[in-house]
């Protein structure tokens, strides 16, 4: 039976972790059916690197942006900087990865601040955003709510998803996608499961977060795109579905979402 084509829908390469082995991990994800990748930005300074990785490996797009504990990176310049590196280069395909982050920080209003050009920016460009959202789900929602309302929220994916059932449904609402990750391996990992259980068919994908975050049973050790085959299989599992299933489903929305090739 050939081997299930899958997207990694979330990836960082660019770490200095993986200078020494690449094109072996490469070699490693093509092997393990994955088809395309998509490379998240965190700071600005990243996207040059980001670039040439994408020269190199053509099954990979990424995308531009600044995360939430990475507010010190924002200037007065960045979203023109963003803005460029977008619209010269069409692989750059989200805007990303941006959102709030009240478990490492508590600097809502500083956070909030990068997020809402990032979000304009996404609207603009008519381009998805890669949304990291940890303790931050209500202010999170209420921020898109009011866009909704005003017409200008983009689409887009909540990555590494590990809120509730509850938190999911409601921006399912908003048309958002859910990713999964590694974490919906972990046995302790319940809220996760039910998510993977109830998510529709059309609104999930799933993803790395290399090198964090490796799936069982390599937890502890460094993450990397093949293994999101582990995170599928255990999705499969929860959905009680075939891993043909999940990789069709999950690749179908990754490239619905992301306009991949």
């Amino acid at each position: 039976m050939p081997t299930p084509t899958l997207i990694d829908s979330h990836c960082h390469i660019v770490f200095r972790n993986f200078d020494e082995d690449l094109d072996a991990v490469a070699e490693r994800w093509r092997n393990a059916g994955v088809a395309s990748l998509l490379h998240a930005c965190v700071e600005p300074a990243e996207i040059p690197a980001i670039r040439a990785l994408a020269d190199r490996f053509p099954e990979l797009r990424y995308s531009v942006g600044v995360h939430p504990l990475d507010t010190e990176h924002w200037a007065d310049g960045t979203q023109a900087v963003l803005r460029e590196a977008a619209c010269t280069d069409d692989r750059v395909v989200a805007i990303g990865e941006l959102g709030l982050d009240l478990f490492r920080d508590k600097n809502l209003s500083e956070q909030l601040a990068i997020l809402r050009p990032q979000l304009d920016l996404a609207v603009e460009l008519n381009l998805p955003v890669i949304v990291h959202c940890r303790d931050a789900a209500e202010p999170m929602l209420e921020e898109l709510r009011a866009r909704r309302a005003q017409g200008c929220c983009p689409a887009g994916v909540m990555h590494c998803w590990g809120g509730t059932p509850e938190e999911m449904h409601q921006f399912l609402e908003l048309g958002f996608f859910i990713s999964f990750s590694g974490t919906v391996t972990f046995p302790k990992a319940v809220p996760t499961h039910d998510c993977a259980r109830q998510v529709p068919r059309d609104r999930f994908l799933v993803e790395t977060d290399c090198p964090f975050l490796a799936p069982v049973p390599r937890r502890g050790k460094r993450n990397e795109p093949a293994f999101v085959a582990a995170v599928a299989t255990r999705v499969a599992e929860l959905r009680e579905q075939s891993i043909e299933q999940v990789a069709m489903d999950s690749t179908a929305n990754a490239r619905a979402l992301f306009k991949l090739p």
